[in-house]
């Protein structure tokens, strides 16, 4: 259901608003760039800070600035499973593919808890769902288990984005996922290995700045050309990690972003700019890959 390269598209503001004339311009170069897919309002799109109006707002945008040319996988996850039901709908209504469900954070579900509520939420709407396990932002991981029980139970959980960092969660997954389920990375440097072993994808950051390197990384992965992949990999990898590594996502990618002009430098609290230091780290960065 799910292959290839989704961007985790950040959310532009202006003067405390969304900025709809950044974002546009946003999806036009994913577009451009031959990607497959974008997740508006994810945990990169500053989902928490954006109130449920905007929240819904930015899903209806963003549907109708793809306009049909990639998908549109809707994050619509919460930790109250009436919330995300909620959005979920909403995003349905507006159009989208899919929606990104995040395991749900800080009130720590057992895995039944979560069982039940991913449940709830696929009941809930025809929607294709892509489960988000990020144990680092959420503390509780989704079990493989639980996973393989959704799979099963639920014909439109379709798809996991594994942000745990093993590889070996990957091959446990394969073992037990039905055929057509599709697991993506959901770190950039983590693509090449998660692929090798049956991941069809990526949701990536780094997409944002470079949507065409991490496009044409993903597709020699699935061509079965690793060499090719690798090459990709070894030359903007400092990139990668400067993007995930100078502070919490989303703010060096947004700052990047601001950095070479396709939005502004504005976040909501708590999230803050990146430090002066840092910033001028990230702009050396940039300048070494002839992105200023």
């Amino acid at each position: 259901m799910f292959e290839g390269t989704y961007t985790a598209l950040v959310t532009p503001f202006r003067d405390g608003q969304v900025d709809y004339d950044a974002y546009q311009a946003l999806i036009n170069r994913q577009v451009e760039a031959g990607i497959d897919g974008i997740v508006p309002v994810g945990t990169t799109g500053e989902s928490p800070t954006v109130n449920p109006d905007e929240h819904v707002e930015i899903i209806k945008r963003a549907v109708e600035f793809a306009a049909g040319r990639l998908k549109v996988v809707a994050g619509t996850g919460a930790n109250s499973t009436s919330e995300a039901i909620h959005f979920t709908g909403e995003a349905e209504r507006a159009g989208a593919d899919g929606s990104l469900q995040v395991c749900p954070y800080y009130n720590k579900p057992s895995q039944e808890g979560l069982y039940q509520h991913f449940k709830a939420v696929a009941d809930s709407s025809s929607l294709p769902l892509m489960l988000y396990s990020v144990p680092g932002r959420t503390v509780v991981e989704i079990a493989v288990d639980t996973i393989a029980r959704l799979a099963r139970d639920c014909k439109t959980v379709v798809s996991v984005k594994e942000a745990g960092g093993s590889s070996d969660r990957v091959n446990q997954l394969v073992q037990v996922v039905p055929d057509g389920f599709s697991i993506v990375s959901g770190d950039d440097p983590l693509t090449i290995p998660f692929i090798s072993v049956g991941a069809v994808g990526v949701v990536s950051v780094a997409a944002n700045l470079v949507p065409d390197v991490m496009a044409r990384l993903v597709k020699a992965c699935l061509n079965g050309s690793f060499d090719e992949a690798l090459e990709i990999q070894k030359r903007y990898y400092p990139l990668m990690s400067a993007l995930m590594t100078l502070d919490t996502n989303p703010v060096p990618i947004k700052t990047a972003l601001s950095l070479c002009g396709h939005c502004t430098n504005e976040f909501r609290l708590p999230l803050v700019p990146l430090s002066a230091e840092k910033t001028e780290q990230l702009r050396a960065t940039l300048t070494e890959f002839e992105l200023l």
